[in-house]
């Protein structure tokens, strides 16, 4: 093995930014990605796939800002064994410090013949090729067999040899469609290792998904068959039933050291704070019985267990709360608290970047907080800056609103909406009613669509409680269609009509950014 691949250390490559954004209602903008690609790097993962570049100009543009401005981590984009592909690719990752370029082809018999229409040896010449031209643009360069997992073993072992003798650095065996077992995927691997020519010199990569729950296992049999590079996704998000588990693998490694004689370099204290920044901006919520991440990870109900806890934390827990860098005991903060407090508390949240303006607009939120709420803890806080940080560039305001409810009649709703941007000057005040609709929340969401003059269908609505109490906020989140464009949006409150109303505002204020951005795409394709 190359002396510069340490046998007892695991690469961590993420692809939140690239297979996790292929969730559904998942899609990041340019702003989004580079928000979530600080955060990785201080997670300290090795590699990060920043994107697929041909795919639009908007892709294209992240993945080039991401590779100008992160440091630490090498930046890798995605490429199609195709010229224009690895073209675009390695455009991408210019300004990276340390740049990859991955290119793959599929290589089983059924998407070779039904989805590429091309012979065997088609496939090999293309993988070879687009290898080659990728070393044009970095010496690191790694190639995937798509859905190696239902490919004949004997000829991904040919095309290892082939695109490794072109100039291949790193070789992923992806279980694309989750099809194998770990037994089956091990022995793949130990296969693969002990046949391939030449394979000493490279880094053999696993990329396993969950269609069958067996993507971090998968991915872990790999690892003891020989496998030193992990592809995986924060949450565990991805195309279908998502990708291998970032954290489940990483704490797995760290937690049964004594077993697998292994270490990754995340810093595993900026793990939940990863989580939570990728659940609030894909709007994919982590399910509360999630390992590492989720709600209960670190609750104890039943009486016996809180019991052994208390004499003895590792009665029951493997991993402390500090190991992912979980919030544990809440701290509470009170009406009396002032800036510096609330400052210092959301820095150790993850904040330290916010603007005054924005710090601003979270005092302000959380004194107004403190009048309704005995008790403002971290969750609350959070939720807090999530908001202001959405409605920052907002161009969609709410001003007023006002609800006329019972039940033997229909809701009368009156809403009041600031429109910046419209034009020079102050903001345009804009003022709707409706006097029918199932409900308060759809009569609103009716005069907000007079308001905003756009054909909104609404997809998916949800209501989830911030904190316990019956004080607690109240975070609405929504998926709907505005002019034929799918987006979603946040709001929080205490009132979940009025998280509701700001739910809707935001979806709106995501789509025009949509539209801006995709007005400035148009501008660049022009100019390719």
């Amino acid at each position: 093995m190359n002396d510069s691949i340490h046998k007892n250390r695991i690469i961590i490559f993420d692809t939140t930014l690239r297979d996790g954004e292929q969730s559904p209602g998942a899609s990041m903008n340019t702003k989004e990605k580079i928000e979530v690609a600080h955060q990785l790097a201080r997670l300290g993962v090795d590699v990060m796939e920043a994107g697929f570049p041909i795919t639009s100009p908007d892709d294209f543009e992240a993945v080039r800002t991401i590779a100008g401005e992160i440091e630490g981590p090498t930046i890798c984009a995605l490429a199609r064994a195709l010229e224009k592909d690895v073209t675009r690719a390695g455009e991408a990752i210019k300004p990276a410090r340390r740049g990859r370029i991955h290119t793959f082809i599929a290589t089983s018999p059924v998407h070779v013949e039904k989805k590429l229409r091309m012979t065997r040896a088609e496939v090999l010449k293309n993988a070879v090729e687009a290898v080659r031209l990728a070393r044009t643009y970095t010496g690191d360069v790694e190639f995937s067999c798509e859905d190696a997992g239902r490919t004949d073993w004997d000829y991904i072992v040919e095309v290892l040899a082939a695109v490794i003798e072109a100039g291949a650095t790193t070789l992923n065996i992806p279980d694309t469609v989750g099809y194998t077992v770990p037994e089956q995927f091990g022995n793949c691997i130990k296969y693969i290792r002990e046949k391939t020519p030449g394979i000493d010199q490279c880094v053999i990569s696993v990329h396993c998904h969950n269609d069958l729950g067996m993507a971090v296992a998968n991915s872990l049999a790999g690892i003891r068959n020989g496998a030193r590079q992990a592809e995986c996704t924060i949450n565990g998000i991805g195309e279908r039933a998502g990708n291998a588990s970032l954290e489940e693998i990483v704490m797995m490694l760290k937690t049964r050291k004594d077993y697998w004689g292994l270490e990754t370099g995340i810093r595993t204290e900026e793990i939940y704070r990863t989580s939570r920044l990728v659940s609030r901006i894909t709007g994919i919520r982590v399910q509360p019985n999630k390992a590492v991440v989720g709600a209960n990870a670190f609750a104890h109900e039943a009486g016996i267990h809180q019991a052994g806890v208390l004499r003895d934390r590792t009665t029951y827990e493997i991993m402390t709360p500090t190991h992912v860098g979980w919030l544990g005991e809440s701290m509470v903060l009170g009406k009396h608290s002032g800036r510096n407090a609330l400052r210092q508390r959301l820095e150790s949240l993850g904040f330290a970047s916010l603007s005054s303006e924005d710090m601003e607009r979270a005092y302000t939120r959380f004194k107004q907080l403190c009048d309704v709420k005995k008790e403002v803890f971290d969750e609350d806080l959070l939720a807090i800056v999530e908001d202001e940080i959405l409605q920052s560039t907002a161009t969609y305001r709410l001003v007023d609103m006002e609800i006329q409810a019972g039940m033997a009649a229909p809701p009368r709703v009156r809403v009041k909406v600031a429109i910046s941007g419209a034009g020079a000057g102050e903001d345009d005040i804009r003022e709707a009613e409706c006097a029918e609709g199932d409900g308060q929340v759809d009569a609103l969401y009716k005069a907000l669509g007079q308001i905003a003059g756009v054909d909104v269908k609404l997809l998916d609505y949800q209501i989830e409680s911030v904190t316990a109490g019956r004080d607690a906020q109240g975070r609405v989140k929504v998926r709907m269609t505005i002019d034929g464009h799918e987006v979603k949006g946040m709001g929080i409150a205490t009132d979940v009509i009025v998280a509701s109303v700001q739910a809707y505002l935001n979806a709106l204020n995501r789509h025009v950014l949509l539209q801006r951005l995709n007005g400035a795409a148009k501008e660049v394709t022009r100019g390719l």
